[in-house]
């Protein structure tokens, strides 16, 4: 999600694999879906650094839309929720590799966040 956005933005991330533990709701505890906190990181990569208080709550502004966005279309934003699966359980990861929800969920919820991360920075670019 973040090596996407940044892509799009012709920034070369030094350490591509920076957001890889946010997978499964941050490292499989189906808290928030890794693909929002992804978007998030990439808003802010996008937007940052804020120089003084007032730049770092317009920087907020756009991250607070993609949530938004993203739980209007999805539902929600919790991993849990959105797949149906208990990822700490015994075999729970097991389970969820030989399920379909890695390509009917996770997959559109990225292809979603991603998608919402675009909307939403080009609508905000006059905010850096």
């Amino acid at each position: 999600m973040l090596l996407a956005v940044c892509r799009e933005y012709d920034i070369e991330i030094e350490h591509p694999y920076i957001a890889m533990c946010f997978g499964g709701g941050m490292g499989f505890m189906g808290e928030v879906c890794g693909a929002v906190s992804g978007g998030v990181m990439a808003i802010g990569f996008i937007k940052g650094p804020a120089g003084n208080p007032q730049e770092f709550q317009k920087t907020m502004l756009p991250v607070q839309e993609f949530r938004r966005r993203f739980e209007e279309e999805m539902k929600t934003i919790n991993c849990r929720e959105l797949t149906g699966m208990d990822l700490t359980a015994p075999g729970g990861f097991e389970s969820f590799m030989k399920s379909e929800v890695p390509e009917k969920v996770c997959a559109p919820a990225v292809a979603t966040a991603y998608r919402l991360v675009m909307e939403v920075l080009e609508e905000n670019a006059s905010l850096s």
